[in-house]
């Protein structure tokens, strides 16, 4: 969720209250939904009552026309707008995995309802990053990261809307909203934010439209939305996953990375888009550095493993802090020895450099990527033509709009001395001199902290409400960042951070498995219309006396 300050249970709620809209005297009533703890086990185990995984994607399909775009809550326009397109071709991927499985020969993924955030391409539909500028791009061809999930045998559902251009146009804007899609509702009150830019992905997938996502992040924008939605979301090391054929903001910081319900999840999808990718130079050791990374969750323990609690990124809200030493609690008497980390290194510093880095690389990276697009269909070449586009089109600028934009078309390019100074400062001050020498120092094997607080209400007309994040740290060092629930604040979901050291993505995932196995943390959307609405909160609204 990056911006200037660096920043189902489900469906049987939905069902149950919306029956007279989905059954008719002429029509049988729809499959029971799957369970609010559905996952990748669950789609390959249970077929039935769906019968095969091509009933399954098109009960999938019914539920995104019925609640996320339609909107059949009992008022006009769209409920969620978590999707952008749903995939023409979901029903025949579904049915080769249906194929494989009649003839014995099963992928990892086979038959399990995907969805890919629309900055990454996807064949046969279009890349929009969220933009007008590019609703026309479709290119014949998949990301890398695309492929090796079609090939696992996963079915890709949709595209899910995102904050636009990831987060990157405007120091004002408001998260999960894009020109294209709209803006994403929270699955928990849908007048609260799904965070960034990863925000359709998370909403999807807590709201029952997929199994799994994919999201990217620069800085939060996988594990920002992923705790606010009540998910685990993992952002792997920077050079573990191919960024080819994703629309970029940094080279130096971007990543893609699963959004799921479990740990395990995270890691069966972790095992197929690691790789390396001769197309970006970032990739040459993962090939290397890649392992089974759902293997290593067995045996997973927090007995003995010293854990430093970083102190220095609490603060979010009173309610996030305490859930936290909740859990601190939960682990300690699961053995975890935790060391408490008090002082951290310089963020604002961190920050600041950052900020260079980012809008110095977007410019040129982005106007590489825009040389690529088909130019019958992408008619916006350079940043600078997309920020004249979005000057010339109204609906781009009238919730807020692009001094980013116009930050990064000023700076000077790699050769420039501010930007070189600034990324060895950012890299040394997040990397050696952050989590190198926090882990060292104190003998850990991984950091924790809140990821961040709860969801905001949604402002159009002063924008983010944003608390800070954990993010900050491993997305300026690369290195990896798991996300996983500790429980609820309010009715609103938060989330707990591992944080390791570069390479130590395993490590990192095996641990917050540990830590998932304690208990029962993820509770499932009711789809409220607003937090005051939610039954456990409404009462406390009014007076506690009423008047005779």
């Amino acid at each position: 969720m990056l911006k200037t300050k660096l920043m189902a249970g489900v469906f049987a709620v939905v069902l149950a209250s919306t029956a007279p809209f989905l059954a008719s005297a002429h029509t049988p009533p729809p499959p029971p939904p799957p369970p609010p703890d559905a996952d990748i086990a669950w789609v390959q185990r249970e077929r039935t009552p769906y019968g095969s995984w091509e009933e399954m994607a098109r009960f999938f399909l019914s539920q995104i026309r019925s609640y996320d775009v339609e909107g059949r809550f009992g008022e006009p326009g769209p409920a969620i707008n978590s999707l952008i397109s749903t995939n023409p071709s979901a029903l025949e991927d579904a049915r080769a995995s249906d194929a494989r499985r009649l003839a014995g020969q099963t992928l990892p993924l086979d038959g399990v309802p995907l969805v890919i955030k629309d900055n990454v391409e996807a064949r046969g539909m279009p890349t929009t990053a969220g933009s007008l500028a590019l609703a026309a791009n479709q290119p014949d061809r998949d990301a890398p990261i695309t492929a090796r999930l079609r090939q696992a045998g996963a079915v890709l559902i949709g595209k899910s809307n995102l904050s636009e251009w990831a987060n990157i146009r405007s120091s004002g804007s408001i998260s999960g909203w894009s020109a294209v899609g709209g803006l994403t509702r929270n699955p928990y009150a849908r007048d609260r934010n799904t965070c960034g830019s990863s925000s359709g992905s998370g909403a999807a997938v807590a709201a029952g439209f997929a199994i799994v996502a994919i999201g990217t992040e620069t800085d939060g924008s996988i594990t920002c939305p992923a705790a606010i939605n009540g998910l685990v979301g993992f952002k792997p090391t920077v050079g573990l996953v191919s960024r080819t054929g994703i629309v970029p903001i940094s080279h130096s910081q971007d990543t893609a990375g699963p959004m799921t319900r479990t740990v395990r999840d995270a890691a069966l999808v972790l095992n197929v888009i690691a790789g390396s990718d001769p197309a970006d130079p970032a990739t040459v050791e993962a090939d290397a550095r890649k392992t089974d990374y759902a293997a290593a969750l067995d045996g997973a323990s927090l007995s003995g493993v010293r854990i430093g609690v970083a102190r220095f990124l609490t603060g979010y809200s009173t309610g996030t802090d305490a859930v936290f030493e909740a859990n601190l609690e939960r682990m300690r008497q699961a053995g975890a020895i935790l060391v408490d980390i008090k002082d951290g290194p310089d963020m604002s510093a961190i920050g600041g450099a950052e900020l260079t880095v980012l809008l110095t690389e977007l410019k040129v990276d982005l106007n590489a990527y825009l040389a690529t697009t088909d130019p019958t269909q992408v008619k916006t070449r350079t940043l600078a033509e997309v920020i004249a586009f979005n000057h010339a089109t109204p609906r781009e600028l009238a919730l807020f709009g692009q001094d980013l934009f116009e930050k990064a078309e000023a700076t000077g390019g790699f050769a420039d001395p501010a930007y070189v100074t600034a990324r060895e400062t950012s890299l040394r001050l997040a990397g050696v001199e952050g989590i190198d020498r926090l882990l060292k120092d104190n003998d850990v094997a991984v950091l924790i902290a809140p990821t961040t607080g709860p969801a905001w209400t949604t402002d159009i007309v002063n924008g983010d409400n944003y608390l800070g994040s954990a993010s900050t740290l491993p997305a300026v060092a690369g290195y990896p960042h798991l996300t996983v629930p500790m429980g609820q604040v309010g009715g609103l979901p938060v989330g707990l951070s591992f944080i390791g050291g570069q390479w130590q993505d395993a490590r990192v995932l095996a641990l917050g498995y540990a830590y998932e196995q304690l208990g029962p943390q993820r509770v499932a959307p009711g789809f409220a219309a607003s937090l005051n609405t939610v039954r456990a909160v409404a009462p406390l609204l009014a007076p506690a006396v009423q008047e005779p």
